[in-house]
């Protein structure tokens, strides 16, 4: 079977370890717990008529900055970043990110899921901000991990540009 590594990437309490635990065990984790170095899941799915088994690589995420290891990133067949969709800052240092893993793997396909979109009230991503991941050409979907919204379909999708 074909394995396909999937590197989670992002801030700090952005979600990224709740949508792999949406994505893979159907369930929002009711304790936050810190993902220290890197935590691995995988997911069997189907694309294109064909079975892989996607390895999901949870990294460790910072408050601020991020510096992410090289180590973590090598094989990786594509990135899925995660940006806090009630904390602009963290779409801010995505970028930043995004250089990063460019250095380690050169450019490899990428998507942002902006989470949290259950809080419409503390939502802080506008129109402004979407048109800068077009330009930087990084598809978005809006996702809630608490909720499942569109996590299946953002995971989905990635996994079809890997393939």
């Amino acid at each position: 079977m074909i394995q396909k590594k999937i590197c989670m990437v992002g801030c700090s309490g952005v979600g990224k370890t709740s949508l792999v635990h949406r994505y893979v065990e159907s369930i929002f984790p009711a304790r936050y717990h810190s993902t220290v170095g890197v935590k691995i899941d995988r997911k069997r799915a189907t694309v294109r008529d064909q079975d892989i088994t996607l390895l999901l690589w949870d990294l460790e995420g910072g408050d601020t900055t991020v510096e992410l290891r090289p180590s973590y990133l090598r094989g990786a067949a594509a990135v899925f970043y995660v940006v806090d969709g009630t904390r602009p800052e963290t779409l801010d240092l995505l970028f930043e990110l995004r250089r990063q893993v460019t250095d380690a793997v050169g450019s490899v396909p990428a998507i942002v899921a902006l989470n949290k979109c259950d809080r419409l009230t503390d939502w802080a991503i506008g129109p402004d901000d979407l048109f800068r991941l077009e330009k930087a050409d990084l598809p978005a979907f809006q996702t809630s991990a608490k909720t499942g919204e569109r996590v299946e379909d953002a995971f989905h999708w990635l996994a079809h540009e890997t393939t």
